[in-house]
C-alpha cells in the first residue's frame, strides 16, 4: 500500500467558520477555469447553491472580495476571481506545498510505521 501527505490548512474566523480550505481553494480554481460559478459547482459535484454560500463566506471574510460575479439574465452572467482572490489562492497553495515539504522528514519516518 502507498501512502501521500495532503496537507489540509483552513483559515477559520472566532466563529470557527472556515474562511479559507481546500474544499473553498478548489472552487475558486475551477471559477478561474470555468468563469461561470455554475460550471465550476458542476465540476466539483456540488449545487449552485452550495458554491455561492462558499464564495460567500470568502468574499465576507477577506478585506476585498475575491469572486466577482454578474448575474446572468439574457445576456448569460459570469464570475472571475479578483486579484485579491488569485493572490489568496496562489498564497494558499504555497503554503499548503510548505506544510508538506516541512513534514517530509517526519512523515518518512510515520510511514514505516504504517502497514
Amino acid at each position: 500500500m502507498k501512502y501521500r501527505l495532503l496537507a489540509r490548512l483552513r483559515v477559520v474566523d472566532d466563529d470557527d467558520i472556515i474562511v479559507l480550505g481546500p474544499g473553498k481553494a478548489d472552487l475558486l480554481e475551477a471559477l478561474a477555469r470555468s468563469g461561470s460559478i455554475r460550471d465550476a459547482a458542476a465540476e466539483l459535484g456540488m449545487s449552485y447553491m452550495r458554491a455561492w454560500s462558499l464564495i460567500h463566506v470568502m468574499n465576507e471574510g477577506f478585506r476585498e472580495p475575491l469572486v466577482d460575479a454578474v448575474r446572468g439574465g439574457s445576456r448569460r452572467g459570469g464570475a472571475t476571481l479578483t486579484p485579491a482572490g488569485r493572490a489568496v489562492l496562489r498564497l494558499y497553495r504555497r503554503m499548503s506545498k510548505s506544510s508538506e515539504r516541512a513534514s517530509a522528514a517526519d512523515f518518512r519516518r510515520l510511514r514505516r510505521l504504517l502497514r
